[in-house]
């Protein structure tokens, strides 16, 4: 979850996986989108792979980015379980709420 959310902590890193909400996208046309140099973006991408938030396909020399929403979900549903943010099963009970405390 740590390298989940070192990824996210970055505003350009978070503005990828918008953009790869929408289509798998070519490392070229992400670069794109950005005033950075493409080897900053190279290393925006390799975090984003090392936090298994995006699939790299490469074909030739084209590299292609998918976003892996699944791992994203699992990320974010783990952190607000530890928050206790999450209904049911999985959030301890509230001793406010239940009326359990003496």
């Amino acid at each position: 979850m740590n390298l989940v959310f070192k990824a996210l902590a970055d505003p350009t890193r978070r503005r990828v996986l918008e953009l790869l909400r929408a289509r798998p996208m070519t490392a070229g046309e992400l670069s794109d989108q950005f005033p950075v140099s493409k080897p900053t973006m190279s290393a925006h991408f390799a975090v984003l792979r090392e936090a298994d938030l995006v699939d790299a396909h490469k074909s030739g020399k084209t590299v292609t980015y998918r976003l892996k929403l699944s791992v994203l979900e699992e990320a974010l549903l783990g952190f607000a379980g530890v928050f206790g943010m999450l209904a049911g099963a999985d959030r301890p009970a509230d001793p406010l709420k239940e009326g359990t405390l003496p």
